[in-house]
């Protein structure tokens, strides 16, 4: 017992961290009026949004909370709600100090780049921690909870109440954020490059400032969402299948076998704040590029992740097989990370510039190819790091590898964060007409975070497969599953169906995507026609039209996908029965993180390539190449920011839901 309270202490150590990041980014000076008066827009817009949709998301849960309480019980929607409180408040404080960052970016450009870089990591850190620290609060503190009140039940068969708490605000944000930033993104690209000509973030363009929201609600709140989404499904299931009958190495783990993953989530939060400490500190002494010195940090958090998961393995355990699976988990996470950088950033990029040359068509087809060929090596490393989780620790091992990989979440979206807020950084400059050297250190700040983002999305597909694999694992033993046999119909009924969910989502999300561009592109349109004066510069357009018509399409458009990811397994179980559902997630697992994959590193090679053109090469802005690269780009938006990340969403949450539902499908079927 005493040290299962040192994981809580750790998680208000982390939180009160995550504070201390806050105070300090927000100590910089905000800049100019001009300078703090966008920064004000971007965030004023941001609160706007998130509260609007924090409100259709409250009613809802208050409802599939009294749904659980009645087909459940009682102690199941508890944990579901404070699953949503802390996933809730998590993004709420990580989106709030972006918002607040991105201005002080820009005036701290002025004193160089080591300062602007110190301020735009410190704001992301922010998110960060607040995500690990929260969620190893919240678990640990259900857990301890229900473990020592009287007259409640055993903390294990409530626990992935909290999981569906935290899947359930995951779709909403992911997708919600999704929607209005790549909508806002394509609008403001279609009619302000393509047919006015204008640079990029240009204050004439009515949709800038919903582009620049976009980035916060989407990349910060999403991206933050999702990976705690990842990172409390596999804790959960790592305590559910720990407590199960598993041997490890013919050791016998009991009680241990559901405090370890719980002792590894603490640790995980100290060295990620020692990784965020570290980059700070040497941020501050100029003697690193920012390219390298985010590495450092990284590599130094999952060198002291290792250390601390031996020693835990070797002194509490007795037994090293669980630290090679959860190493087997870590090493793939960054081996897959370095494939993603290869692929949209190195020589295949240089492809799809080339391409660009004889035309859009040419831009898409080079694209695609790249993205197809990115996710070999990223699903072969899955399959092995899963096969030698499992010959080291069985299936406890296949949890462990996940939490492995999750043990620097902390550090890892941080750099993640740090992206959008170094856009919005260099967006502000633009709108402020800062000097050219200032915009020179904003682009470079962005470049260094278009790379740490597209890693952060194939790392977040990463996760998801480690963490769905071990969702259906454990719904596979809850529902008395012993051996899943293809060659029955229903199962690979299951496995056809689960296999063409991902694309009907993504059908959908894209589409969602597509209407409400339509809208923006239509205002944007009506305002450059009709406000006098708005090509010249001597009268502002109106930024909240655009705000507005994104944040009501991705609101409305929201019902339909999250009817989709929770109502399906109840249709099919119900159906074709509890075998043909496990088939089911195993399909949509394959093809969802296949896609996933595919559309990450395909948008995120897109939005480089247009990047690297227009630094120069390929003839540079206004090239026939140029034109070519942003028409990819504007293709590769909604696959990399609202159907690639959503696809993570829609694989867990239908095996959380599942894994949840397990007594409600027994007592109907059986």
């Amino acid at each position: 017992m005493v040290l299962l309270s040192i994981v809580p202490a750790v998680g208000l150590l982390g939180l009160g961290f995550s504070l201390y990041l806050a105070h300090s980014t927000l100590k910089n000076d905000p800049g100019s009026p001009e300078v703090s008066g966008i920064s004000k827009a971007i965030q004023a817009g941001a609160t706007t949004f998130m509260r609007r949709e924090y409100q259709v998301m409250g009613v809802t849960a208050l409802l599939f909370a009294l749904f659980l309480a009645l087909v459940l019980n009682v102690y199941v929607a508890f944990t579901f709600l404070i699953g949503v409180v802390c996933a809730t408040l998590s993004g709420f404080i990580g989106m709030s100090i972006a918002t607040r960052a991105n201005g002080r970016v820009t005036w701290a450009a002025r004193s160089g780049l080591s300062q602007a870089l110190y301020v735009a990591f410190s704001g992301g850190s922010v998110m960060g921690m607040a995500v690990v620290s929260l969620g190893a609060l919240g678990i640990s503190g259900v857990y301890l909870l229900f473990r020592l009140l009287p007259a409640t039940p055993d903390p294990l068969t409530v626990i992935t109440g909290y999981s569906m708490g935290a899947s359930f605000v995951a779709i909403f944000i992911r997708i919600g954020g999704g929607i209005f930033t790549k909508a806002a993104d394509m609008g403001a690209d279609l009619v302000g490059k393509v047919e006015m000509g204008i640079p990029e973030d240009d204050p004439r363009n009515a949709a800038v400032i919903a582009d620049q929201v976009g980035d916060n609600v989407g990349d910060v709140a999403g991206l933050g969402s999702d990976l705690n989404q990842s990172y409390t499904d596999t804790i959960v299931t790592s305590l559910l299948i720990g407590a199960a009958a598993q041997t490890t190495g013919g050791l016998y783990l009991g009680e241990k076998g559901v405090i370890f993953p719980l002792l590894l989530v603490a640790m995980g939060s100290l060295v990620s704040t020692l990784g965020i400490l570290i980059v700070r500190w040497l941020a501050r002494k100029e003697v690193i590029c920012p390219e390298v010195l985010l590495r450092v940090g990284l590599l130094t958090s999952g060198v002291l992740s290792l250390v601390g998961i031996l020693l835990l393995s070797y002194f509490y355990l007795g037994e090293l097989g669980p630290f090679y699976a959860a190493t087997a988990g870590l090493l793939v996470g960054v081996l897959i990370g370095l494939n993603t950088e290869y692929y949209t950033y190195r020589r295949p990029l240089r492809t799809i510039i080339l391409a660009s040359e004889a035309g859009a068509a040419n831009n898409i087809i080079a694209g695609l190819a790249v993205g197809l060929e990115s996710t070999v090596f990223s699903m072969i490393l899955l399959g092995l790091g899963m096969i030698a989780a499992h010959h080291f620790a069985g299936l406890y091992g296949i949890s462990l590898s996940g939490l492995g990989m999750l043990s620097i979440l902390g550090i890892n979206l941080s750099m993640d964060a740090y992206g959008p807020i170094a856009d919005n950084a260099g967006g502000i400059a633009q709108m402020s007409n800062q000097p050219a050297r200032i915009r020179e250190i904003t682009d470079r700040l962005d470049a260094v975070g278009n790379t740490t983002a597209a890693i952060g999305k194939s790392f977040a597909a990463s996760a998801t497969a480690a963490a769905a694999l071990s969702l259906l694992t454990a719904y596979s033993e809850a529902a008395r599953i012993e051996n899943l046999d293809i060659r029955e119909p229903r199962v690979m009924a299951g496995l056809l169906i689960g296999g063409v969910l991902p694309a009907l989502f993504s059908a959908l999300v894209i589409q969602s995507v597509d209407r409400t561009a339509q809208l923006i592109v239509v205002e944007v349109r009506r305002q450059f026609r009709q406000i006098r004066g708005l090509m010249a510069g001597t009268n502002p357009p109106d930024y909240g039209r655009c705000v507005d018509i994104a944040t009501r399409g991705a609101l409305s458009r929201l019902v339909l996908p999250c009817l989709l990811a929770i109502g399906i397994p109840f249709v099919v179980v119900f159906t074709l029965g509890p075998e043909a559902l496990a088939g089911l997630l195993a399909g949509c697992i394959v093809s969802g993180i296949f896609l996933a994959l595919f559309m990450a590193n395909a948008g995120g090679a897109w939005d480089n390539a247009k990047k690297r053109i227009e630094a120069g090469e390929a003839g540079g802005k206004g090239s026939l190449a140029h034109r070519a690269s942003v028409i990819g780009d504007t293709v590769g938006d909604p696959l990399k920011d609202t159907a690639g990340p959503t696809l993570d969403i829609l694989v867990q949450l239908m095996a959380t839901v599942s894994l949840a539902f397990v007594p409600l499908f027994e007592r109907i079927l059986r």
